[in-house]
């Protein structure tokens, strides 16, 4: 990549890190990124670290879509036993608000992650960083991973978490159908889908998320401007697009949240077992944000590996053999038969009415029966029907994403836009299970 580059800060020799890093101290997230331009393109990043590791190789942290650096605030500190830590937002990713180019007006969303991926490793090179050890968090993974295929010489080791080589149908609908909401300006209902795809809702009583943490989440999501709406379109694009991320072939820990419903564990397993020299662990209680949920634990788990040391006795970890992660179990949540599995699918919008059977269902999706004469009318609505419940405590629907078809069946996952309807979910699965459980005793 040919560029002009300007530097809005010094940088110096590649040699001293003591010079590229600044101290850090209570007051460094209060301080501006640093910035710098490559060919009309901004990466900002901070560059932060302890006097008494900032020798060793640093560490370059990539996060997901959403996360700024004041969210790795009480994440870093737990770092810097390993070595000077590096934060960096690539152009719409992160808090890095560029959607165009200054010098020629094209659009970010023209860059593949591929391209950030070469954009990182370019910066690299002109601030002088030789060797890195790389974390790469939810969509961050992918970037990662790809700068380890185009540029290995440069990776020491790498962590990744929430990741998978090939998306599924299902994921992609559920983003898909995120985009939809916010076109829509259905931002309530966004937010809260959002959110409810994130956070495994199912397992509140376990991974804690705080009711506040879920608040300011939803809020930040709900309340988005038209440039934090483009940075969604550009960001779930390209993750929509994506073909497969490429496996390393540096030493890699793969992690995720023991409950993580959004990249599944079995995703993320299937994705370690691929690479060559390989650690695998899974943060106890907590789903696709342990950084939030298992803080502590999360960091103890990077820090050991990033300073070379033993994962196996690290506290709120399931580390995993190759073994054990070829027998990992696929589904995360059991499916349960309803009492009264006949109902009905209803239109959004038009006066369409499908009689159909429940054959199971969780929290997260369902299978439907609706004959061979029904199922095509179905197949025309994916993600316009609403399967009708009720139970002891009354009748609710919940609308469904149709993404598989078979011989009169139907799989739809369920639409969670509403924090209300999830929960009222929730209880409904939970009489079945115990309907079931009464059932089973009196036999």
């Amino acid at each position: 990549m040919n560029s002009i580059i300007q530097m809005d800060t010094d940088v110096h020799e590649a040699s001293t890190h003591f010079g590229f890093f600044d101290v850090y101290d209570k007051h460094s997230f209060k301080q501006p990124a640093r910035t710098t331009w490559i060919d009309g393109w901004k990466v900002e990043y901070m560059a932060i670290g302890l006097p008494e590791t900032m020798h060793n190789t640093p560490i370059v942290i990539i996060g997901g879509a959403f996360q700024n650096f004041n969210s790795y605030k009480y994440c870093v500190e737990q770092l810097f036993d390993a070595g000077p830590v590096v934060l960096i937002d690539l152009p719409s990713m992160g808090a890095n608000q560029q959607i165009s180019n200054v010098d020629t007006g094209l659009s970010a969303g023209t860059l593949e992650l591929e391209d950030l991926a070469g954009m990182l490793g370019h910066w690299m090179d002109i601030v002088g960083l030789e060797k890195i050890r790389v974390m790469g968090m939810s969509l961050g993974s992918v970037v990662a991973s790809c700068l380890a295929h185009q540029r290995p010489e440069l990776i020491d080791r790498m962590i990744l978490m929430g990741v998978m080589q090939k998306t599924r149908k299902s994921w992609r609908m559920l983003l898909e159908e995120s985009l939809h909401l916010m076109k829509e300006q259905r931002m309530e209902e966004f937010g809260q889908a959002v959110i409810l795809y994130l956070v495994n809702h199912a397992k509140l009583d376990v991974t804690r998320m705080s009711p506040t943490a879920k608040r300011l989440f939803f809020k930040q999501m709900a309340e988005f401007t038209a440039t934090e709406q483009e940075r969604y379109d550009i960001n779930c694009n390209r993750l929509l697009r994506l073909a497969g991320v490429p496996i390393p072939q540096c030493r890699t820990l793969v992690a995720c949240g023991q409950y993580d419903s959004f990249t599944l564990p079995h995703e993320n397993a299937n994705f370690a077992l691929q690479c060559p020299d390989m650690e695998f662990a899974m943060i106890a209680n907590a789903d696709h944000v342990p950084q939030l949920q298992r803080r502590k634990e999360t960091m103890n788990l990077f820090a050991t590996y990033l300073k070379g040391e033993s994962i196996q006795q690290v506290e709120g970890i399931i580390p995993m053999t190759r073994a054990q992660l070829l027998t990992m179990e696929r589904r995360g949540e059991a499916r349960v038969r309803v009492q009264q599995p006949e109902t009905v699918l209803t239109h959004r919008h038009l006066p369409v009415t499908l009689p159909v059977q429940v054959v199971d269902l969780n929290y997260f999706g369902v299978l439907l029966d609706l004959g061979d004469d029904l199922i095509a009318q179905a197949e025309q609505y994916p993600r316009d029907l609403a399967l009708h419940l009720h139970d002891e405590e009354g009748a609710f629907s919940i609308e469904c994403l149709i993404f598989e078809t078979e011989q009169g069946k139907a799989r739809a996952l369920f639409k969670h836009g509403s924090f209300d309807v999830a929960d009222r979910l929730l209880r409904f699965v939970q009489r079945q299970k115990e309907a079931l459980q009464l059932k089973n005793a009196q036999c």
